[in-house]
């Protein structure tokens, strides 16, 4: 009987002991807060296919350094007049070898990213074609829809972290979404 009381005590100091041990190995205020980072996007490619057969016009956007600085490579295009064209974005991380897709991690947190189109042609309207988790606007996929000839802009812009229920955003007005941008770019274009 005398061993059973001894060892007793030094089971439970050892419990004791472990569970200080594990408590303040998990409350280390040194641990570090992974957060997810912007993504790295140094292609983007904008694909418009018209709805009822024809060629594909592709707007695209390249900065293999990703940092946005220097010059850019930019396709501009011509659209025909009173046509519509299902549009596709395409982005790609090309700092990476192989080139990392940046579509497939936008898929992944859809609730977290929108597309947002911004036009100066008054005869040009680009409508959401996709959706997200939640059944908010995502925008990798639109319906572009021409009207007469015309030239202007077609801004892209992806935001991270968007207020996709704000005043007007699930219909891609801009003003009230919030967040970050993640990329922002204008291509010129011609209906003709």
């Amino acid at each position: 009987m005398k061993i059973f009381f001894q060892t007793k005590p030094l089971i439970l100091s050892s419990i004791f002991i472990s569970l200080i041990t594990i408590v303040s190995c998990s409350d280390d205020p040194e641990d570090p807060i992974v957060e997810n980072e912007e993504e790295v996007i140094t292609t983007l490619t904008y694909t418009l296919t018209p709805f009822k057969g024809g060629s594909a016009v592709v707007l695209s956007y390249r900065d293999l350094d990703g940092d946005g600085d220097g010059e850019p490579t930019i396709t501009n295009g011509t659209l025909s007049p009173a046509t519509t064209y299902t549009g596709a974005l395409t982005l790609l991380n090309e700092t990476e070898s192989p080139a990392e897709s940046i579509t497939e991690e936008i898929e992944e947190e859809d609730a977290d990213h929108q597309f947002f189109f911004v036009t100066t042609m008054s005869d040009l309207q680009i409508v959401y074609a996709d959706t997200d988790s939640n059944g908010n606007p995502l925008g990798l996929l639109t319906s572009v829809t021409t009207g007469e000839a015309g030239s202007g802009i077609i801004q892209v812009i992806l935001r991270h972290k968007p207020d996709k229920i704000a005043s007007g955003v699930a219909s891609g007005d801009i003003t009230s979404a919030g967040g970050e941008t993640d990329i922002d770019i204008e291509f010129a274009v011609t209906v003709e």
